[in-house]
């Protein structure tokens, strides 16, 4: 099998952190143990497929041994054998390809979610709103937390923004291709006339950066504090809770009025100021980046899409993959791993022939 000296160091390299994670010293140094920890977590699904690989390997030549076999049952046993087993090995093969790509050093942080209202008025906003419920819901299913930092409503009963930390397992991974220009095409609870109308919504999902990443110097920011306001109760809105950080620098201003705590407020605005600094950081490293996600934000505008939900037809469409889903009321649901996965699959797939073209 191709790449297996490249497996069997990785086995080696899991060994090897196996025990290390064992060994006293590390156990007794918390950052020494962490980095052993997370290393020896990396490798653990790759390891555990190979592994399942040299076990079916090793089944199948038993298997083909025993079609030389004189004894009949012997043979008729050993030729579903092989039927079963090499179809299986060549999943495990295709699987372990996928795992071999090149991660995304992102992949397992958190993520800061904000979601704009574009191009539609009103309807945009109840739009922008439905859109941060089905995210919600989908963090939901997956045991993740949602923490929101900032709101703005509209006067409808929508959102105009609203920005989220959202925390869990894996989370960049599962959700960094949501960012882009969301469209919907539906019929108002304003419309007259009963005409379909399209609006838009902008989705910007950035990796929250850690803080030994991007290291803010007090000397670079000021806070202010205000009187919160929207819903809370008397005391939201009659302390000064609220939290605005300005990164003098860059200029960026990040608000948080959620909590009724000022210091709560103050530390949740922080992570959203750190990560958009860490985005900012991958846009001065890796141009690309950050053309493609200024690309797939866009402006806003409906004819900037990355995705159309069809509210007459329950039908929703990614452009980028082709994928068209008739399941449009479980989406908004927020069922989206369909989705996500199919996204997935795809630039994974994309990820391989590049990676044979780089090879041949």
């Amino acid at each position: 099998m191709q790449y297996r000296e490249k497996l069997e160091a990785l086995e080696s390299r899991f060994v090897a952190l196996t025990e290390q994670m064992a060994d006293p010293a590390v156990i007794g140094d918390p950052e020494a143990y962490r980095k052993t920890a997370k290393a020896h977590r990396d490798l653990e699904e790759i390891v555990a497929k190979y592994r399942d690989w040299k076990k079916v390997q090793s089944d199948l030549e038993g298997a083909r041994e025993m079609l030389q076999e004189t004894d009949e049952e012997l043979r008729s046993m050993a030729t579903e054998d092989v039927a079963r087993l090499e179809p299986e090995l060549a999943k495990i093969e295709e699987d372990l390809k996928v795992l071999l790509l090149p991660k995304d050093p992102n992949d397992d942080k958190n993520v800061v979610v904000e979601v704009r209202a574009g191009t539609g008025g009103d309807e945009a906003t109840l739009f922008a709103a439905e859109i941060f419920r089905m995210y919600t819901r989908y963090a939901e299913t997956l045991g993740w937390k949602v923490e929101v930092t900032h709101t703005s409503d509209s006067a409808v009963g929508g959102l105009k923004e609203v920005i989220a930390l959202i925390s869990g397992d894996k989370v960049y991974s599962k959700l960094k291709y949501e960012s882009g220009v969301h469209r919907v095409q539906r019929v108002p609870a304003t419309e007259q006339q009963g005409r379909v109308h399209t609006s838009a919504v902008t989705v910007a999902v950035l990796p929250e950066a850690d803080e030994v990443e991007i290291k803010i110097d007090p000397k670079d920011i000021r806070i202010d504090t205000f009187c919160s306001s929207g819903p809370g109760g008397q005391s939201v809105n009659t302390t000064y809770s609220a939290v605005r950080i300005t990164h003098l620098p860059t200029g960026l201003v990040v608000s948080c009025q959620d909590e009724k705590s000022q210091i709560k407020n103050r530390a949740k605005a922080e992570r959203v100021l750190r990560s958009r600094l860490y985005e900012l950081e991958l846009e001065k490293q890796q141009e690309k980046i950050g053309a493609e996600r200024k690309t797939m934000v866009g402006s806003g505008d409906r004819s900037e899409k990355i995705r159309t939900y069809n509210f007459p037809q329950n039908r929703m469409t990614d452009h980028r993959i082709g994928l068209t889903l008739h399941q449009l009321d479980l989406v908004m649901d927020g069922r989206l791993q369909p989705v996500t996965d199919a996204l997935i699959s795809y630039y994974q797939a994309e990820k391989m022939k590049q990676q044979s073209t780089t090879v041949n």
